[in-house]
């Protein structure tokens, strides 16, 4: 066989890896009996690999007779190159591994601006230090347009506002809170000595986009229901701060989860409800169908850390 000038990247990359492995293992040891022996094959095996991989390469790699081996011309050129073939093919191997078992990747999370003090900080801290390897892409989206996201793997987990009832979706409860009413401090009712929802049966009312998170519109709307009104509601906002902006503005009064309100207390009167049964919860959303592993494994980091709030539990 006649060695050809040169050999491209392509051919090399076209080889069977053991067919090279074993051509490493010749050349590095000089010796077809302790290559059998390093690779854990017989030498009749590892003489065949070689000689495929001649045949491959229409050229020889190594000049032998009875008593030495040492590589051509050819072997030589190509040798640092199969290594580092080799190494690469290996280091393919291993991150292909480490990703399917979610160790490292990107985790693709959406979550509603109102989670973001109480929950999202010290959720990515505690998942960044079990898998620091895992890149977190966090992007604020409602809750509702957040399940449109996980069904069409846009993302991979929400972070949204309970109650949501999907039945293709799994919910883990993160943290609760209950509501709270707020009011401008030029309002009349912060005067009022004893306070009941039922005061704020005429007054006009600021809410947070019904069509955002209907269910949680629900929620707070259910508080007045129970107190025997229905709000009468003037303005919707799409993000919660915005409410509070107009609440501290005098345009109308608001039910809001009290530790968003708490933020606020410099521009405006936090009532917390602490009574009320009903309560302000934010959950960790996912596909209950086949969960990626990098999900799994933000679920059991969560669990395991304590940080939901009670034992999970499906939805």
């Amino acid at each position: 066989m006649e060695a050809p000038d040169d050999l491209s990247k392509h051919t090399i990359m076209s080889m069977n890896l053991n067919h090279l492995r074993a051509f490493v293992a010749v050349a590095e040891s000089l010796s077809f009996s302790r290559a059998a022996n390093r690779l854990h094959i017989s030498q009749p095996a590892l003489s065949h690999q070689i000689r495929l991989l001649e045949e491959e390469l229409e050229t020889r790699l190594f000049l032998r007779d009875r008593r030495n081996v040492r590589l051509s011309a050819t072997g030589q050129e190509i040798l640092d190159d199969v290594v580092r073939l080799l190494d690469h093919a290996d280091a393919i191997r291993h991150r292909a591994r480490s990703s399917a078992k979610g160790c490292i990747g990107t985790l693709r999370i959406g979550f509603v601006a109102s989670a973001t003090h109480p929950v999202i900080p010290r959720m990515t801290q505690i998942f960044h230090k079990a898998f620091p390897k895992v890149a977190l892409s966090l992007k604020n989206i409602p809750t509702v347009q957040q399940i449109d996201a996980l069904r069409d793997h846009r993302i991979d987990i929400g972070v949204v506002r309970l109650p949501l009832h999907e039945p293709d979706i799994e919910i883990f409860p993160l943290f609760s809170e209950p509501f709270a009413v707020v009011f401008s401090r030029q309002h009349p009712l912060r005067e009022k000595q004893k306070f009941s929802l039922r005061d704020l049966e005429k007054e006009p009312f600021v809410s947070y986009c019904e069509r955002q998170a209907p269910a949680f519109f629900q929620h707070w709307t259910g508080l007045c229901r129970k107190s025997g009104f229905t709000p009468r509601i003037v303005q919707e906002a799409s993000e919660m701060e915005t409410v509070l902006a107009l609440v501290s503005a005098g345009v109308g009064v608001a039910i809001v989860p009290q530790e968003i309100a708490r933020r606020h207390k410099s521009s405006l009167v936090v009532l917390p409800l602490t009574r009320e049964r009903i309560r302000s919860e934010i959950g960790l959303a996912f596909l209950r169908r086949n969960p990626a592993p990098l999900v799994q494994h933000m679920v059991h980091t969560l669990a395991s850390s304590g940080l939901f709030e009670r034992p999970s539990r499906r939805r």
